[in-house]
């Protein structure tokens, strides 16, 4: 709810319910999870989204506001979960084919963490996370900085020598387009996106077919910088991108 860029965001109306419900939705559609969780703050200003899920059923996990590793560590240690998928809350066009594409590459192959953000071709709000929970342990004991602590998995991805890293790409690079909300001109994006394929299923191709057919729409928000909040956590932290540590 805190958020700098858009406050109360995951609040915001999206057709009829809260962005947060429509990511709820759309990951619960992915086959391969077993349960969706939200995991936000024990700060007060996430008081009215922790009511809200109650309210809705969600299950929701409250930990610490500023220290998000340690957040995801105590939320998958109370459900016991063995492998976790990572998804954020600012993403109400999550492809639940996608997230099981993810998913599949890390259950077939010997990986610690397996992503479609390593080498990104898919969409900015597509992201997909998935990793083991001794990576998440291990990264929980050891992670030092700002950047790791707040984005959660920069400690493991950013160390290939400790960690096996899977990487999940499509032939057709489209990691310019953005589909996350940060700003009001990405809820603006997604809004249309909603008013014209309905909150149903629908699927990256789809959402192609709407930016074929109206192309102007994908400049509503376009011009934003991916991945600004973790390259503002590492101007605080003065790490670099390749993760150099002390």
């Amino acid at each position: 709810m805190a958020s700098t860029r858009l406050p109360g965001k995951v609040m915001a109306d999206l057709a009829g319910k809260t962005l947060l419900e429509r990511v709820v939705e759309r990951a619960r559609l992915a086959t391969s999870l077993d349960l969706v969780s939200v995991a936000t703050s024990n700060h007060s200003s996430d008081d009215p989204l922790a009511s809200h899920c109650v309210a809705r059923g969600i299950p929701c996990f409250r930990g610490s506001h500023d220290d998000v590793l340690d957040r995801y560590h105590r939320a998958a240690r109370e459900i016991g979960a063995e492998v976790i998928v990572r998804l954020t809350a600012d993403c109400p066009l999550l492809d639940p084919a996608v997230i099981d594409r993810v998913i599949e590459t890390f259950r077939s192959g010997d990986f610690d963490y397996v992503s479609n953000t390593l080498q990104p071709t898919y969409p900015d709000g597509l992201d997909t996370e998935v990793f083991g929970f001794p990576a998440l342990e291990r990264a929980w004991k050891e992670a030092i900085f700002l950047s790791e602590r707040e984005h959660v998995t920069p400690y493991i991805w950013n160390q290939p020598t400790l960690f096996r890293l899977g990487s999940v790409r499509q032939e057709e690079d489209l990691s310019m387009l953005r589909w996350t909300v940060d700003e009001p001109q990405d809820l603006e994006f997604v809004r249309r996106i909603y008013a014209d394929l309905g909150p149903g299923r629908f699927h990256m191709a789809d959402i192609l077919a709407v930016l074929r057919a109206a192309p102007g729409l994908a400049e509503v928000n376009r011009g934003f910088v991916r991945n600004e909040g973790y390259r503002k956590s590492l101007r605080e932290d003065g790490a670099v991108m390749k993760g150099e540590r002390p």
